[in-house]
């Protein structure tokens, strides 16, 4: 039995935070890779499985969902955790991790493609390094969209160099750290964006924020948050200033539509809003979800209100 014990005062013992820190940490270390139980097919879609590289080589599975007659398409990429098909958040190991926040439900990620197939658009929806059925790379460790961005620009590559989709308008919907990424992306080689229409970009989020919120959910005082970033880095190399997608929005250079859950119980609102007045292009849009706390209704957003992402996409993919 553990000695674990919290005072009289109702605060963690020294021993709960240690331990609490080591596996917050230890989650940066090796990922927890979501499983895909949806699959296109359950939405009535024709789908194709597909292996495509990152630029530095890590092969990354995906499905690519054609539109008859379209010479549109969306690249859709995951947030932290999940993979192409969502989270099952409803289940352990995932319920115990987000359950605290408000967020332990499913999100099924299928319809989405549904709807953006519906409306006229091919998708390619693939996992990031690390999750789902791509390959392990950098050891397995999260970067928070430095090493992902590898991933964004190697899809990229891939849908210009497929023939059937070689001449096709593109727009990317890149969500959490899919969208961080994709602003890393946009740093390290804004030339592979010529010719993307459009971002749509639902919910970035800092590290350092998230991980602070997930800290008071548990109880752990905010002083240690510094406590929290040695051991992140002793696992990773990479500190919190180097997880910097408020920096990286200064380089975007499409037309950005960001969308944000604004009481999200894991972030602040002034994050989203820093990036949003960040980025440097002239059409862009920010818009704020009301009425719920739980960051998963952010993700869930576009199946139950699309027309604000479908019209978005109609003015800058036509």
């Amino acid at each position: 039995m553990s000695n674990m014990t919290i005072d009289r005062k109702g605060r963690l013992s020294e021993e709960q935070i240690d331990r609490i820190l080591d596996a917050t940490a230890e989650s940066f270390r090796q990922q927890l890779r979501s499983p895909i139980l949806h699959s296109p097919s359950e939405q009535g879609l024709e789908f194709e499985d597909v292996t495509l590289p990152a630029t530095d080589g890590v092969p990354l599975e995906g499905w690519f969902i054609p539109a008859s007659e379209s010479r549109k398409l969306i690249i859709a990429n995951h947030p932290m955790g999940f993979s192409r098909a969502g989270i099952p958040a409803q289940l352990e190991p995932w319920k115990s991790v987000w359950s605290s926040s408000g967020n332990g439900f499913e999100v099924n990620l299928v319809p989405d493609y549904k709807i953006l197939h519906d409306a006229g658009y091919n998708v390619l929806a693939y996992d990031l390094r690390n999750f789902g059925h791509s390959g392990q790379a950098n050891g397995g460790i999260a970067s928070s969209g430095i090493f992902e961005s590898r991933d964004v620009l190697g899809s990229l590559r891939y849908v210009r160099n497929r023939k059937n989709t070689r001449d096709m308008t593109l727009g990317l919907f890149s969500r959490c750290l899919g969208c961080s990424s994709t602003f890393h992306a946009m740093t390290e080689d804004r030339a592979a964006f010529d010719g993307v229409r459009c971002l749509i970009g639902p919910q970035p989020v800092t590290m350092k924020i998230i991980l602070t919120r997930r800290l008071a959910l548990a109880g752990v005082p905010a002083d240690r948050i510094d406590d929290l970033e040695e051991r992140i880095v002793l696992r990773t190399s990479i500190g919190f200033a180097r997880r910097a997608p408020q920096e990286w929005a200064r380089n975007v250079c499409v037309p950005t539509f960001l969308y944000q859950v604004h009481d999200d119980v894991l972030t602040d609102p002034s994050d989203v809003q820093t990036m949003f007045e960040n980025i440097p292009v002239a059409d862009k849009k920010l818009q704020w979800i009301n009425g719920t706390s739980a960051r998963w209704d952010g993700y869930l957003e576009f199946q139950r209100r699309p027309q604000p992402t479908l019209e978005w996409l109609d003015t800058h993919m036509s």
